[in-house]
């Protein structure tokens, strides 16, 4: 994975209101590739979370293989 690749988290991080299958843009490798900086953001461009996250923790995306979903979690009734 590099630096601007999409990812999807493999894991859920409730704190961050981050769950399985969210997907972030690598913006920072770190140690030859043992963990990166991702960074996450809403609908509206905005960042919601950036996570230092493991490479066990995230897969990266192809994009003939991803269908991108709302998670419907962050969003008020």
């Amino acid at each position: 994975m590099k630096e601007y690749d999409l990812v999807a988290l493999l894991i859920d991080l409730p704190e961050n209101r981050l769950f399985k299958g969210d997907v972030g843009t690598i913006v920072f490798i770190y140690d030859e590739d043992k963990a990166y900086e991702v960074e996450f953001i809403n609908a509206d461009g905005k960042t919601i979370a950036v996570e230092t996250l493991e490479a066990t923790q995230i897969i990266p995306i192809k994009s003939q293989q991803a269908i991108l979903h709302v998670n419907l979690t962050n969003i008020a009734a």
